[in-house]
């Protein structure tokens, strides 16, 4: 892996450094441009995992140059929001709009999972065949995680901890930032605790929460710079183009200066000082690959 070495023979680099740390790049498959910036931070930069959206217009591209980065580590991104679904309209219609796509109504249909039956048998469907559909391209699951985050509702983490089970997951990110908001808190504190009671293993904090879409050089010199202890994941956005030029819903990203932070040499130096032992989530302590 780029930037990798073993967590097991080595001290950290300084009291309350990261024991491993984990530079993630969700969306990889979204766009052709994210795909290429995903290949050149895992080549040249210190990027070591990506998430996969099986179903977007440019995953079929994702995972073959996913194949040809033996040293990156890909997980599965599910997306149940602001996206497109793996399953054909007809056999989703609850969750869908007249376009076929996720809507952004996160809170509604959160109330909607949990109510309906209905609703929540098609949704079971639609991560059934995201899993499926990640089984099929060969790739070992470094990890699962859900776009914005939307493993925090109850119910679909329910439905991924038993239909995860049965495509080998064995981790999960837990987006838990250091002085992030209140009201996440216990969300989080249930999340955590079904995790550890599944046996799934998971980061202790994350990193580019508060800052998502702006993770530049300054953003990734200071989160460096004050990394907690434990195991933690930095997550980006990385691309070659910026903003709604990647997706509508997007048009505040920075993309590219993800990138270039990503690629920096200051960023690699500082990486390897604070966070010398990076990789993805099969080298957290705990995981059986």
């Amino acid at each position: 892996m780029t930037g990798a070495t073993s967590t097991a023979s080595h001290p950290a680099a300084r009291p309350g450094a990261a024991r491993l740390l984990i530079v993630t790049a969700d969306d990889f498959g979204l766009h052709p441009g994210i795909n290429e910036a995903v290949e050149l931070a895992s080549r040249d930069g210190i990027l070591n995992t990506a998430s996969l959206m099986v179903g977007a217009p440019a995953a079929a591209d994702a995972v073959a140059r996913a194949r040809q980065l033996p040293g990156l580590r890909v997980g599965l991104h599910l997306v149940l929001a602001d996206g497109a679904p793996t399953l054909p309209a007809a056999a989703i219609p609850d969750l869908v709009d007249a376009d076929g796509r996720f809507g952004s109504a996160m809170v509604r249909d959160g109330f909607r999972f949990f109510f309906l039956p209905r609703v929540r048998r098609q949704l079971a469907a639609e991560i059934r065949a995201q899993f499926e559909a990640f089984a099929a391209t060969g790739l070992a699951l470094d990890h699962v995680n859900a776009h914005k985050h939307f493993h925090l509702h109850p119910t679909v983490l329910s439905l991924i901890l038993r239909i995860g089970s049965e495509f080998g997951m064995r981790a999960m990110r837990l987006p838990r930032e250091a002085g992030g908001p209140v009201f996440l808190r216990p969300w989080l504190a249930l999340l955590r605790w079904r995790l550890r009671r599944s046996g799934i293993v998971h980061n202790d904090y994350v990193v580019g929460l508060a800052d998502t879409g702006a993770m530049d050089e300054a953003a990734l010199l200071t989160a460096l710079g004050r990394l907690p202890r434990g195991v933690v994941e930095m997550y980006l956005h990385p691309g070659l183009a910026s903003g709604d030029r990647v997706t509508a819903s997007m048009a505040g990203y920075r993309h590219a200066e993800e990138l270039a932070a990503l690629l920096s040499p200051r960023v690699r130096a500082a990486a390897d000082h604070f966070a010398p032992h990076r990789g993805g989530f099969a080298d957290v302590p705990g995981v059986v690959s």
